[in-house]
């Protein structure tokens, strides 16, 4: 992998990762595009994920400092963590292609487009803030994350989602999503580095990961601010056609 290669993948994580739109689903699809294959470029999709937490880092490390907060982080990453343990070899081998992301884009992007439709009938803004919600509702919400380990789905869609039909607003659903990231995406990254980590080294130079990192990072940051004031003005549905403008690109080529 060369230096510009990490470069591009980075910008591709930083921006798509707060996105509903599956950063995964992006890069397998981008390192297809280029030819990248192999166990350490999937491990390098992976561990390049730690540049856009460092993002979520930097703008919600206040945040962190709510006990309740934490808490309900825990308990939101509990099952995705048990189920990414679980299935993370078959997933790896049957679900890291062009075909399987094309179609998980595509059902995301029906059920974006179907849920924006749906809260907007009901004429009733959710407007609960995120200091309103309860130990149960995050397990909950970590119950739907676990969709996201199909890539393509998109973590971020499905933990919004769940938020916005529990009543949470939309700034407060999307920043659950960001800090639940922290965990979920950080447990992801140290397993890869910690298994793949020797065929990484040999398939991307330190420098190469240094670049994706650092380019991940500063897209994350620009692209979380970005996306709130979407979601507050247009709703999911944009992203939602996105995604099937994608899918059916993917299907035809």
């Amino acid at each position: 992998m060369t230096i510009l290669q990490a470069l591009f993948l980075g910008l591709v994580e930083g921006v798509t990762e707060f996105l509903p739109v599956s950063s995964t689903g992006h890069l397998i699809l981008a390192s297809a595009w280029m030819g990248l294959r192999g166990e350490a470029v999937k491990t390098f999709e992976v561990v390049i994920q730690a540049g856009a937490l460092g993002a979520v880092l930097a703008l919600y490390v206040r945040r962190l400092r709510s006990l309740p907060l934490l808490r309900n982080l825990a308990v939101g990453f509990l099952p995705a963590g048990i189920a990414g343990l679980a299935l993370h070899k078959l997933i790896k081998e049957h679900l890291f292609g062009p075909q399987p992301v094309a179609w998980a884009l595509a059902a995301g992007g029906l059920f974006m487009i179907g849920l924006d439709r749906w809260l907007r009938r009901r004429g009733k803004t959710p407007s609960r803030g995120l200091e309103t919600l309860t130990v149960s509702e995050a397990f909950w919400i970590g119950l739907v994350q676990c969709l996201a380990l199909w890539p393509g789905t998109s973590r971020s869609m499905v933990t919004i989602s769940a938020g916005l039909l529990l009543g949470l607003s939309a700034p407060a659903a999307a920043e659950f999503s960001f800090l639940l990231a922290l965990p979920t995406l950080g447990a992801a990254t140290l397993f890869d580095a910690a298994k793949n980590g020797g065929a990484l080294l040999q398939a991307a130079s330190p420098a190469a990961l240094a670049a994706g990192f650092v380019v991940a990072a500063v897209t994350a940051a620009l692209a979380i601010r970005g996306f709130v004031g979407i979601l507050n003005r247009r709703g999911m549905a944009p992203f939602g056609w996105y995604r099937l403008i994608l899918a059916l690109a993917v299907f035809f080529t």
